[in-house]
């Protein structure tokens, strides 16, 4: 599983990137965690407002911070 969370590194960009961590860390599933700070790399998923998070090439959130609900949901599918 890879997780990408899109944003130029605002404070809510990076609050996105640590709860992901957070929740995968107390997960205890293996996923590949990423930070794409390019606003081109950003567009090609299509997203145009940030935070954003991608599951496995699948726009999950954009715009706002995931509960770590949400996060644990995607994750564990």
């Amino acid at each position: 599983m890879e997780i990408k969370v899109l944003g130029p590194g605002c404070p809510k960009c990076e609050q996105v990137e640590k709860r992901v961590k957070e929740v995968i860390e107390a997960s205890g599933i293996e996923v590949s965690v990423s930070k794409v700070k390019d606003i081109m790399e950003i567009a090609k998923h299509g997203v145009f407002m940030t935070p954003a998070v991608v599951v496995d090439g699948e726009v999950k959130t954009v715009g706002k911070i995931p509960s770590k609900d949400e996060i644990k949901g995607w994750i564990t599918g």
